[in-house]
């Protein structure tokens, strides 16, 4: 197995870029597009579901069966969900998070004609100097938050006016910096920094004619965010499937926040044994900084492939992540072991095939890259 040279400049310049394409699910069709530009540049086959999810292939050796590798490019968002007599707007969630963090995010609404409005997210008691200490004590909630429109509206026809309607999607903005010392804070970053982080991983593995055992295949999800994720996207063949997400960074928790976490279990229960421990020995054999961790409320991907009937064994690799699904923070550092890890299981034989036995009992589980291409 060899140890890749991930680019730091690449994550960084892509993740940037996608950072600045709005994709709230139910309206990923710029990102869509700007992913399959980069595969493009990469040389990297692609082709799109009915939904418009991303089908990317590394061919290997052998075809089937065969493994996959998931990303998400939808993001937390909102919706019109109607208007107040003062011509805001009342607004819910698109996806799960709180409305303490989206007070005082400054936001696009898009129209169906795709005019886009410019505005802020704002408690209904936003001023001090009207409410005094109610600003403190009123509840956070979406119901107590309004969109305040940078327009010159007073009332529901005037905001109709602009073209808005129920139902409008709005765009969060990130609010993106890059630091010198290796520093990213940004709404979005789940999952906009797994995609980079793979996208990186598959240009070394092409960039160095590394020859893989069997086809991976890369996939873009659109829909995550609300549950849906990788229910819609895989291939027939597909054995084990490795999906990208945050780790979250809080006590209680034993995410890795300059390394790679890989996730023994979420709220939808335990990943795939032997895929996770194939996970840690490649962390090992490469020297990857890493950790487990057990996440109590979270899903990814990997939980929407299940529970659409995919006879599949799944794992989850984790970014390091602060305030997830708020205002996130992760490290360039975290992101470069990922994509080494990405690297380093695209190479790994596989588990087992078709026309092979099934691994043996948890305590016969191969160690060693050898052992496992022994089976």
């Amino acid at each position: 197995m060899q140890d890749v040279s991930i680019d730091r400049d690449y994550i960084a310049r892509v993740l940037k870029a996608l950072l600045e394409i709005p994709s709230p699910s139910g309206m990923t069709d710029a990102i869509v597009g700007h992913v399959t530009r980069e595969l493009e540049a990469l040389d990297i086959p692609f082709e799109l579901t009915r939904r418009g999810a991303i089908r990317a292939d590394l061919v290997g050796e052998r075809h089937t069966p065969d493994r996959a590798i998931v990303t998400h490019l939808d993001t937390l968002g909102a919706m019109v969900k109607g208007f107040l007599p003062s011509g805001r707007l009342e607004i819910l969630p698109v996806g799960t998070w709180s409305a303490r963090f989206a007070e005082g995010a400054r936001v696009t609404v898009i129209s169906d004609e795709d005019r886009r409005v410019r505005g802020t997210i704002l408690p209904g008691k936003a001023s001090g100097h009207v409410y005094n200490e109610e600003v403190d004590s009123q509840a956070i909630g979406w119901d107590n938050v309004e969109l305040r429109l940078d327009e010159r509206v007073s009332s529901e026809a005037e905001a109709r006016s602009l073209g808005i309607n129920v139902g409008d999607m709005i765009s969060i903005d990130p609010g993106t910096e890059f630091l010198p010392n290796g520093f990213i804070n940004s709404r979005h970053l789940d999952d906009k920094a797994g995609v980079a982080a793979l996208l990186a991983a598959a240009r070394a593995v092409k960039r160095e004619g590394i020859s893989l055992p069997i086809d991976c295949h890369l996939l873009f999800t659109i829909t995550e965010e609300v549950g849906v994720g990788a229910s819609h996207v895989l291939h027939g063949d597909v054995a084990e499937m490795v999906s990208i997400d945050n780790g979250t960074i809080a006590p209680g928790q034993y995410t890795s926040e300059y390394g790679v976490t890989i996730s023994m279990m979420d709220s939808s229960g335990p990943f795939d044994w032997h895929l996770t421990r194939q996970l840690l020995d490649v962390c090992r054999r490469q020297r990857i900084e890493h950790a487990r961790d057990v996440f109590r409320y979270y899903r990814s991907d990997a939980a929407a492939a299940l529970e659409a009937g995919n006879d599949i064994r799944t794992a989850l690799v984790c970014f390091a992540l602060d305030a997830s699904h708020g205002y996130e923070r992760t490290h360039m550092d975290s992101l470069v072991c990922v994509a080494r890890l990405l690297a380093g299981y695209m190479q790994c034989p596989p588990l087992f095939a078709r026309d092979e036995s099934p691994l043996g009992p948890l305590g016969d589980f191969p160690r060693t890259e050898g052992e496992i291409a022994g089976r």
